[in-house]
């Protein structure tokens, strides 16, 4: 899908209050940086922002920080937040690819990925969201307990998900093919994507992984 460029979308994102400047300095320093002990959790790709903002007005006790890379999707949720500001939503624009970079270990409780790019070429395997590269780089800045939550409708990805999940050596809590006649539902926000996908009567596969605990 061909993204649109939004003009001006640079410089709305450079000025806008909500999106997090400089964001590498806080690396190993953003329980001092929000100040209150509140979790983290990510969600990388994040589009427009409906998953996140929903996400963040259920838990208000909870930091979510939405990370996208293109500026003409990122302007789209600012646009949102104007509306309805939340105290406990932040945006970085940046690739996940050097999320490392951003977050030191053990600083970010889940991440989720909604509706991923498939990157169907096999030669572009490893840019995909759940990658083994992408995985281990998540392994990096999880708590020993944190999560990966992943929902999609393509099947191809969420097979291949599945494999890279065994190999990666993460425990895999749970998965379905078919979310919304499982018994998974229930509690789930959905995605502007999820919504439309779900009116069409297709299938949404969903898996929660957690990491491979190092043996003591």
């Amino acid at each position: 899908m061909r993204l649109r460029n939004v003009k001006g979308s640079r410089e709305q994102i450079a000025e806008n209050e909500f999106v997090i400047k400089n964001a590498e300095q806080n690396k190993g320093k953003w329980a001092e940086v929000f100040q209150d002990g509140r979790p983290i959790h990510l969600e990388i790709g994040m589009g427009k922002g409906k998953f996140l903002m929903e996400m963040a007005r259920l838990h208000p006790d909870i930091h979510y920080i939405g990370i996208e890379k293109y500026s003409s999707v990122l302007v789209r949720a600012l646009e949102k937040m104007e509306e309805e500001p939340l105290s406990n939503i932040h945006f970085l624009r940046m690739d996940a690819e050097y999320i490392t970079e951003y977050f030191a270990p053990g600083e970010v409780e889940e991440i989720y990925l909604n509706f991923s790019d498939p990157w169907p070429k096999e030669r572009h395997a490893k840019r995909r969201l759940t990658s083994r590269q992408f995985l281990a780089r998540y392994d990096e800045i999880l708590k020993p307990e944190g999560r990966v939550i992943f929902k999609t409708d393509n099947r191809g990805l969420f097979d291949f998900s599945l494999e890279e999940v065994q190999e990666a050596g993460w425990i895999l809590d749970y998965h379905t093919f078919d979310l919304h006649h499982s018994e998974y539902l229930e509690g789930n926000v959905m995605t502007e994507y999820e919504e439309k996908f779900v009116q069409k009567g297709n299938p949404i596969c969903k898996m929660v992984i957690h990491r491979q605990k190092t043996p003591e």
